[in-house]
């Protein structure tokens, strides 16, 4: 059944619905690309990351309660470690009000890409009657070697970079493929937020980075082409995301639709 849901994402029967923009699963660090391996904290906040936004409880179903994550671990050098057992919940605070999230401090021992990856229980939208799961990755950098960063994790639905996701200065292209299943997804819609508040604690800062001029500068969107290839240039230093609306197909989950994401942050820095 797997491998017919993604066959119909990649023959682009594909529905993508207005509920699940502007939402973006993040796995957020402070640095991407260290000198030397050390304890990193990681938060798993559900949220909208440009306007330091409502925040959702992750998991989250029709009927108020809480599931937890399906999935979360770190895969270096080709290894991965199960990591689920370690989140602990916490309380995240946006400008508007404050929702269940996760985080975890983690060791990074030895040189090389740590890939982190989580898969959450789906998250019910009420305002469009559907469920949101966004698989999410994000990579930390030690030392400059690079191992894992463009190795597929073998979730449900990826995004696979093309370019080094920690090590991109300010104006440089991200590219990456999206896949289901392990099969590139056509012509499909990227969603892109930039991280416009600063995280302290467990909650945003009040004070945000630039102002939009317009709401369509605040989720941006972008096609992927013909192999499931996207590119975007990077116009300021922070975090982005990139949000595959629907990569996994047409699913349902609880009798309703579910938007199967692929989800992936990428960090840019100024050349000074």
């Amino acid at each position: 059944m797997k491998k017919v849901i993604c066959l119909l994402a990649v023959l682009g029967l594909v529905m993508v619905t207005g509920s699940a923009f502007a939402h973006f699963q993040t796995i957020y660090t402070e640095e991407s690309a260290l000198e030397k391996g050390k304890e990193i904290n990681l938060k798993l906040i559900f949220t909208h990351p440009f306007e330091a936004g409502h925040t959702m409880d992750i998991g989250k179903d029709d009927a108020g309660t809480i599931h937890p994550p399906k999935g979360f671990g770190v895969m270096h050098k080709g290894r991965k470690k199960d990591l689920l057992g370690k989140l602990k919940p916490i309380t995240f605070r946006s400008l508007t009000n404050e929702g269940r999230a996760y985080e975890i401090n983690y060791k990074l021992r030895g040189m090389g890409d740590f890939i982190f990856y989580f898969n959450p229980a789906p998250y019910y939208e009420g305002s469009e009657d559907i469920y949101i799961q966004h698989v999410t990755k994000m990579i930390v950098n030690v030392a400059g070697a690079p191992t894992d960063w463009d190795a597929e994790v073998g979730l449900p639905v990826e995004i696979v970079p093309l370019d080094k996701p920690y090590a991109l200065w300010t104006g440089n292209v991200f590219r990456g493929v999206v896949k289901c299943d392990g099969r590139p997804v056509p012509d499909i819609e990227i969603e892109v937020e930039y991280m416009n508040h600063d995280i302290r604690g467990n909650a945003f800062a009040k004070k945000a980075k630039v102002e939009a001029p317009q709401d369509s500068f605040v989720t941006q969107t972008i096609k992927a082409d013909s192999n499931g290839v996207f590119t975007f240039g990077i116009p300021k230093a922070g975090w982005w995301g990139f949000a595959a609306l629907g990569a996994g197909g047409d699913v349902t989950h609880k009798g309703k639709e579910l938007s199967l994401d692929a989800v992936i942050w990428v960090q840019a820095r100024d050349m000074k």
